[in-house]
């Protein structure tokens, strides 16, 4: 079988697919492992690091991809990419299926099977092709470095000879993985963490890390069997806004992670929140890329109010660590290809009936084989 991985051609993505260590493990399967020339400049990884670890590097993408039996990258494909891969070929990626039912089609009109990073199942036999985890945990520390950064004050109490500097006080909301590793990595640096989640059990996990829970009662709330929180009521949704507002005008530094699988975000810190914020407070928004939990951020970037609130929206926080992130991302990929891995055949077995593939699976034998994606 051979294994392609393109170069990201997004001006933001900095992660790479493959790192030298998953194209030995590869190579050790019995892949022929080819990388585009610098797939790893923007990670620590030159070139030398994947043909010492055995791969084969390319100049010619389009030869590399119309020839490839599987092809592994970061983000989603464009279009053209699509149409030169072969009948047969396996794509895995982040493919992002809810907004891109045009892609999915052109997969199955080329008789591709892609596979969906974020639809790989959160179950204990998958947990380590889940990559959507390992990228959060990292999207969550950078985000307490990237607010610490923007502040003009310290996170820890410190006593010096004119007095006592208060430690600073940070906010998460949505502990997931990412909010977990925000919560941990704040309380590192020596802040007063509070966290809020809409699911009982993660309130439990925040307190384990040392964060006071803020408890709101809206009633019937919980989980999904993907591990998300359910979406809330609008009367859910307003009781805890006026909640939150509270402990925000306490803050310096409010943290947002709160993703609705499949769904825009909730709009959780409204403008007039964030007018009550003092000057010099940070709010961070992990969800701008999908629509933001806060009112008035931009995705991508990063703006002051008129009340010297810093609002931050940056993409790929976790590509901010590219070589850490490249290094999970591609164990990920590495894990679910050897998961899969016919040893005799040499190639990786594709089965729609299979438990973790059918939950990944979304387009086969040129057809969209996914049920959430048919209609």
């Amino acid at each position: 079988m051979k294994i392609f991985a393109p170069k990201e051609t997004d001006p933001i993505e900095t992660r790479a697919s493959l790192d030298p260590a998953a194209v030995k493990k590869l190579v050790g399967l019995g892949a022929e492992v080819h990388v585009e020339a610098g797939i790893g400049g923007r990670c620590d990884h030159p070139d030398a690091a994947y043909t010492a670890a055995g791969a084969t590097l390319t100049t010619d993408r389009d030869a590399a991809l119309a020839s490839a039996d599987l092809v592994t990258r970061v983000r989603k494909p464009a279009a053209g990419d699509v149409a030169k891969l072969k009948a047969g070929a396996i794509h895995i990626s982040f493919l992002d299926p809810f907004q891109e039912k045009d892609l999915l089609a052109a997969f199955a009109g080329q008789k591709v099977s892609a596979i969906s990073l974020e639809m790989v199942p959160r179950t204990t036999l998958a947990q380590k092709m889940d990559a959507i985890s390992s990228q959060a945990n990292l999207a969550g520390y950078v985000s307490v470095i990237v607010a610490a950064n923007r502040m003009n004050t310290i996170f820890p109490m410190m006593m010096t000879p004119a007095g006592t500097i208060s430690p600073a006080k940070v906010f998460v909301l949505g502990i997931g993985v990412a909010g977990l590793q925000a919560i941990a990595t704040a309380k590192r640096l020596g802040a007063r963490v509070t966290a809020f989640d809409v699911r009982a059990e993660a309130l439990e996990q925040a307190e384990s890390l040392g964060a006071k829970a803020l408890r709101i009662d809206l009633g019937e709330t919980g989980g999904t069997d993907q591990g998300y929180a359910r979406e809330l009521t609008p009367e859910q949704l307003e009781k805890q806004i006026q909640a939150q507002a509270k402990v925000c005008a306490q803050s310096d530094v409010v943290i947002t992670t709160a993703k609705v699988f499949g769904r825009k975000p909730p709009l959780l810190i409204k403008k007039d929140v964030v007018a009550g914020m003092a000057h010099g407070s940070v709010i961070v928004d992990l969800a701008a890329e999908t629509g933001g939990n806060v009112e008035g951020i931009v995705p991508g970037e990063e703006t002051v109010t008129d009340n010297g609130v810093t609002l931050i929206g940056l993409a790929n926080f976790e590509g901010r660590v590219s070589k850490h992130a490249t290094q999970v991302l591609a164990a990920n990929f590495a894990n679910m290809i050897e998961h899969f891995w016919d040893a005799e055949a040499k190639t990786v077995r594709i089965d729609p009936n299979n438990e973790i593939q059918k939950g990944c699976l979304l387009t086969h034998d040129g057809a969209i084989v996914h049920e959430r994606f048919q209609s």
